[in-house]
């Protein structure tokens, strides 16, 4: 009994999930919580499209539902479908990790009888278990922020480390294209992701990538892929641009499910802030991750074999989107300094 939570009267449970790849990673923790404390009970999770496959391969759940917007549950008549759905699958409760008032109202009109979460975005009266935000969980990294919601609810957090692991067919997937992009047998393999979609703030300069990519790709012989969405083309052609070596640029060609695979095989991943490096540093790959305007207290990634590179100065984290002055937390980042983890990551790999 938590905060006059029944657990034992808990059989089928509804988690909202968050909407981007990164936070996504970052609630894991906390769904295993709930498996923790609810080893029996049927857990689905609630996302948009674009991160459902991520949340598949997460071992706590046991469905993941597509939350259809854009598309058929668009729009107040599409709410109102939505709520239906669930309302027919009978949950005991709805553990709401996004935040908005949307994730409280859609519960609501679901007749879900147990609705937990923050009472943020003034949805506390759509909760009958609201959770206050205390100051001092702001601090704290995004996936304690959300695993410390469950403790004051009497969730047990999960001592279990969050490691990510490709479905079988994601490995046959990942080889498959690999042969297909002429690069099977060829090691290491070196990705990078030198996008990031909240604003230019979080990019560090595509030349610089590109240097970065010339100088492994000259002394390992290997080849490097560029990662990202179709949003981050300008980034990835800027690096692909000013790069020597040629880059394998799978940038918008693949669904998420199979870039994971991809990102799977490679045997670095060299990138800036942005979710692709939550996936990686979860799937255990060795990560060197560029930190400019972001506060890496607060969503460094969570893996064994990641490091940070990141210069400090007085104006961050200022977490903005654009830099209003010169840009030099990320100026003072040096293409030695990258070049020269991304080779000490793939020593310890056995590599040099």
């Amino acid at each position: 009994m938590g905060k006059g939570i029944d657990f034992d009267q808990l059989k089928n449970v509804l988690i909202r999930g968050t909407n981007w790849i990164g936070d996504v990673v970052m609630t894991f923790p906390a769904i295993a919580a709930v498996r923790e404390t609810l080893p029996k009970a049927r857990i689905s999770v609630l996302v948009k499209p674009w991160v459902a496959d991520l949340v598949r391969m997460h071992p706590a759940v046991d469905e993941v539902l597509v939350y259809e917007r854009p598309g058929r549950h668009e729009g107040l008549s599409g709410i109102l479908r939505l709520a239906r759905e669930l309302r027919a699958r009978r949950f005991d409760a709805a553990v709401l990790l996004q935040n908005a008032i949307e994730a409280a109202v859609i519960a609501r009109l679901a007749g879900i009888p147990i609705r937990a979460g923050y009472s943020t975005d003034a949805r506390g009266l759509l909760l009958t278990h609201p959770v206050t935000l205390e100051p001092r969980v702001k601090a704290v990294h995004q996936s304690l922020y959300y695993v410390e919601m469950l403790k004051a609810l009497g969730f047990t957090p999960s001592r279990a480390p969050l490691v990510l692991t490709p479905t079988e067919a994601q490995r046959i997937t990942g080889g498959q294209r690999l042969v297909r992009l002429g690069i099977a047998g060829r090691r290491p393999i070196v990705g990078m992701a030198p996008g990031a979609a909240y604003g230019p703030a979080k990019r560090w300069f595509p030349e610089r990538f590109a240097a970065v990519a010339d100088r492994l790709a000259e002394r390992f012989a290997c080849p490097v892929l560029l990662f990202g969405s179709d949003g981050d083309r300008p980034s990835t052609e800027a690096v692909q641009a000013a790069a020597k070596t040629p880059l394998v640029d799978i940038v918008g060609r693949t669904n998420l499910s199979d870039a994971i695979a991809l990102i799977a095989c490679c045997d670095i991943f060299v990138t800036n802030d942005s979710g692709l490096m939550h996936v990686a540093g979860a799937l255990g790959v060795p990560t060197v991750a560029i930190f400019g305007s972001t506060n890496p207290q607060t969503t460094y990634p969570l893996g064994e074999r990641t490091v940070l590179v990141r210069r400090p100065v007085d104006c961050s984290p200022c977490l903005r989107k654009e830099c209003p002055a010169d840009f030099r937390c990320m100026d003072l980042v040096t293409v030695d300094e990258v070049y020269d983890e991304s080779v000490r990551l793939l020593a310890a790999a056995g590599y040099c």
